[in-house]
């Protein structure tokens, strides 16, 4: 099968092409495992963290991808959710102990044993993956195989972010980045709290311009002042800037939520500007979100299908990766970026 591999981790300053387009054996399933001949995987900013090492796989070669959509083409003899043919989802957690304490408690993203698709086992960008049953998902009719993928990771995490921010209709909310998990919260908010006022802040111009035109009530740049202050804020960029930028516009009481699962060196002297008395008194908070619980994704592929969410994408093929990566580390966005495989 044809695969996109990540040979090591390394700057993409250095090499704008990391991934490498081989012939791996298609892969045989366990007894818990099913087949899946992927159609489409989502290309996601976490897929930089594990190039450039802020997140290094486990395992050398990797196959990376965890917004994948396929079917079933064989079963291991201990499956049973999912017949041959039947279309599935894979999003970011690839599987956990199921016994721990964090798991016993529903929060099987906290796992010591927690294993992410694409970073510790083989992921989307190939023809075909294996996955444990119990982490593959039900695709609602209504989405294609394309409009699916970002919805696994993208709107998956946006909507646990959205979760944590403790929002309540009519209040207000920022949005520090505006790429794909970024616009599909906002279009989450449209439905699920009409009342609430969102502001972005982006450093492109197109994103900003992109966020208004789904209705975001104005858009500035990362160090703007907005408007009013605010009750939540969800950060989705790599660096410190943001967090210091964001805590000066939260309200008393208000929460940022940090949706990365890293934050880059290169501009954490920027946390010396933080002020006590500006970014933090008055009990604001800040809390981070640890990747996602099948739960997460399970509601939101139903929440999706109710609204319906259908996500702006970009589309590339599988021989097109480092492409949507270059493009993705440039910040030239605009919705999801998926890839087609078959």
């Amino acid at each position: 099968m044809k695969a996109m591999i990540l040979p090591k981790t390394l700057s993409m300053k250095e090499n704008s092409n990391p991934l490498e387009l081989v012939d791996l054996p298609v892969p045989e399933p366990g007894q818990n495992e099913i087949l899946v001949k992927i159609s489409t995987c989502g290309v996601c900013h976490t897929e930089l963290d594990e190039i450039e090492g802020r997140t290094p796989p486990s395992v050398f070669p990797v196959v990376p991808g965890h917004q994948v959509v396929g079917r079933v083409v064989k079963n291991g003899p201990l499956t049973g959710r999912f017949k041959t043919g039947d279309r599935v989802g894979i999003g970011w957690i690839y599987s956990s102990c199921g016994t721990c304490p964090s798991c016993n408690d529903g929060n099987e993203n906290l796992c010591e044993s927690f294993r992410a698709t694409g970073r510790d086992a083989n992921g989307g960008y190939a023809e075909y993956m294996i996955i444990p049953e119990d982490y593959a998902y039900k695709i609602p009719e209504i989405f294609t195989d394309m409009e699916a993928a970002p919805l696994l990771c993208a709107g998956s995490i946006g909507y646990r972010s959205l979760k944590l921010t403790n929002l309540r209709d009519g209040q207000s909310l920022g949005l520090t980045g505006f790429g794909a998990s970024g616009h599909l919260v906002l279009k989450m908010l449209k439905y699920k709290f009409p009342g609430v006022r969102v502001y972005v802040f982006a450093r492109s111009e197109k994103e900003r311009e992109f966020a208004l035109e789904l209705g975001a009530a104005w858009s500035g740049d990362i160090g703007a002042e907005s408007p009013e202050k605010l009750n939540s804020i969800i950060d989705t960029t790599p660096v410190w800037k943001t967090v210091v930028e964001a805590l000066k516009n939260l309200q008393s009481g208000g929460r940022l939520v940090i949706n990365a699962i890293r934050k880059e060196e290169r501009d954490k002297e920027y946390l010396l500007n933080i002020n006590y008395q500006q970014h933090l008194w008055l009990e604001k908070e800040i809390k981070s979100v640890a990747n996602v619980i099948r739960k997460d994704i399970s509601d939101f592929l139903q929440l999706a299908s109710e609204i319906p969410i259908k996500p702006e994408i970009q589309e590339y093929r599988l021989e097109e990766a480092n492409t949507a990566l270059q493009e993705l580390k440039a910040g030239k966005i605009r919705g999801a970026k998926v890839l087609v495989i078959s």
